[in-house]
């Protein structure tokens, strides 16, 4: 059973300073290095907490690499100029050769409104203006006069040079994901969701999908990690997960991957076997370097 390993890059601080912050050229290098098949930025304007911007750290990513995939975890697409963001992503699978993943989510309430209210963007519209969003955009990559949604009598709009649409993969935990997911997406990409849970949103999906006649997107999950990390840990991870997710605690306790590589392997087998093609290991750990020789030992026993 073969699931692709993905890392989140050290793009978000868990203090006032930026100081907290990783190296972020540096780890995409490692990854590359150790054969992870993909590394993630967050995204957001104004979160709980400071963030360098994706476009910024998928670039510089990029540039130190020749390899791994660049993933947006998830871009906010609706709090953006709609040709600014189509130009940034477009740009970023020129410079890269080709290797994003685009991640897309409407922005949820943990971080609550102020990017919004920063960015001039009203919060209430975020569903639509992510709906309107996704149809737009690979229209925009591929160099096609088009529509701008929320412009309403402005001329349609040409980006050059064209780009490969990346692969779509559709955030959120919802029904408003799976069905976007379903309608604009190549893939469906939910955090913090126990194995058992996401079996049956897998199902739903792929029962759904044969509906609509088209192929199930494929799903990459989102998974926080301690590896190395003891009992006390994973309960602390899970914690903050039934907190920060709303998850019950109960279905929490399953979700963080912890201990020896061979310990984690089994418990990410779990989510291939529930229809997970792609786990992107989330850690706010100090010993990021460290962590990544753990994920890359995780990688080779499910796929080597």
């Amino acid at each position: 059973m073969s699931l692709h390993i993905g890392v989140g890059l050290p793009t978000t601080g868990r203090g006032p300073g930026f100081a907290e912050l990783g190296d972020v050229r540096a780890h995409a290098v490692l990854a590359d290095e150790l054969g992870l098949e993909s590394v993630w930025a967050a995204d957001h304007l104004i979160p709980v907490v400071p963030i360098i911007d994706s476009t910024i750290a998928l670039a510089a990513a990029a540039g130190a690499t020749s390899r791994v995939k660049l993933g947006f975890s998830v871009m906010v697409i609706a709090m953006r100029p709609l040709a600014w963001a189509a130009k940034q992503i477009g740009s970023l699978q020129h410079v890269s050769g080709g290797r994003v993943l685009l991640g897309v989510g409407s922005g949820g309430v943990p971080h609550g409104t102020a990017g919004w209210e920063a960015a001039g963007v009203p919060f209430a519209e975020r569903g639509a203006r992510t709906d309107a969003a996704l149809a737009a955009l690979p229209g925009l990559l591929a160099g096609e006069a088009t529509v701008l949604p929320h412009e309403p009598g402005r001329p349609k709009a040409t980006l050059t040079p064209s780009a490969a649409v990346p692969p779509i993969l559709v955030g959120g935990n919802g029904k408003v994901a799976l069905r976007r997911a379903l309608e604009y997406g190549d893939g469906w990409f939910p955090s913090a969701i126990a194995p058992r849970t996401l079996a049956r949103q897998v199902a739903r999906l792929r029962e759904e999908a044969a509906e609509k006649g088209r192929p199930a997107p494929v799903v990459t999950v989102g998974v926080p990690a301690v590896l190395g990390g003891g009992r006390a840990e994973r309960e602390a991870v899970a914690a903050a997960v039934a907190q920060g997710y709303g998850v019950p605690p109960e279905e929490a306790r399953e979700i963080p991957v912890s201990g020896d590589a061979r310990e984690a392997a089994e418990q990410l087998a779990a989510y291939a076997e529930a229809g997970a093609e792609r786990a992107v290991l989330m850690t706010d750990r100090p010993d990021w370097t460290r962590h990544f020789e753990r994920m890359a030992e995780v990688n080779a026993l499910l796929n080597g």
